[in-house]
């Protein structure tokens, strides 16, 4: 004899936003323990616990069902298509007290054994049954999968609509982009004079160097000093010349070349 389902349907209450919790109720009329296993369409909106277990003889579990918040509040005429699946085996005494490979081997060996019930969930209005008499059995929903427990992972929650793991990211990428602001200010205002006397400072620095390069360009010394480091590099290149075999007439040209260079720049 498979096991009583309490509830025979879910109904959870708006509002959505927050999490809604109901309690499904398992009890096993038998003289043997009851192995069962939860599984729902939707694993992501929904934490059981216990999702798995056991049922002694003449006894029974509840099992708590969260309905996690939702971003949105959905439309009171939704079709809510979520289903939940509860399998149980007679087990005995003696077998295994790990349900997880107690699963594992019925599956593998006795799955004929396995009775199955379907639940069914409802959307209720905040004050009253299933908003507008719309149910949510006309299209077949997909397939079933076990749900995690409270604590694995922990349930999502919101303020205002918003979960706060989104809340937590929105928080650190403002708190970033407020620090790179902050930054790319302060080397702004560093390189910005603050003062009159300041920026004189730096256009007198400045014009420092401006005659201080021009000073160097009228020089005759310096004039002087660039045409022989071009002549000494003629000299360089007449040499390699002769020890290449390179025409006298190719080395003369690069000759004047260097010393009209020198003339005109230096």
């Amino acid at each position: 004899m498979s096991v009583e389902l309490l509830p025979a349907e879910l109904g959870f209450r708006r509002p959505f936003n927050q999490e809604v919790t109901e309690t499904l109720r398992l009890a096993n009329p038998n003289n043997a323990p009851v192995a069962f296993k939860v599984k729902t369409t939707a694993p992501k909106q929904y934490c059981v616990r216990p999702n798995s277990g056991m049922i002694p003889p003449n006894e029974a579990v509840e099992v708590q069902v969260l309905l996690q918040a939702m971003k949105e509040e959905p439309p009171l005429d939704a079709k809510c298509r979520d289903k939940f699946l509860v399998q149980t085996v007679l087990t005995s005494q003696d077998q295994d007290p790990n349900v997880t490979t107690l699963w594992q081997t019925v599956e593998k060996t006795a799955k004929h054994t396995i009775q199955e019930k379907k639940i069914r969930v409802n959307f209720l209005s905040a004050t009253g049954g299933t908003p507008n008499g719309v149910t949510s059995h006309d299209e077949e929903p997909p397939a079933y999968s076990s749900p995690s427990q409270f604590d694995s992972p922990a349930p999502r929650t919101s303020i205002g609509g918003v979960s706060t793991a989104e809340s937590a990211r929105t928080s650190m990428a403002n708190t970033a982009e407020s620090t790179g602001l902050m930054s790319a200010g302060a080397t702004i205002a560093n390189a910005v004079p603050t003062s009159g006397q300041e920026l004189q400072d730096q256009l007198a620095a400045a014009q420092a160097q401006i005659k201080k390069m021009s000073d160097q360009v009228q020089d005759p010394q310096f004039r002087q000093r660039k045409v022989q480091e071009a002549s000494d590099k003629v000299q360089t290149v007449v040499q390699q010349s002769q020890e290449t075999g390179v025409p006298l007439q190719i080395v003369a040209g690069l000759c004047l070349l260097s010393f009209l260079i020198a003339y005109l720049f230096f």
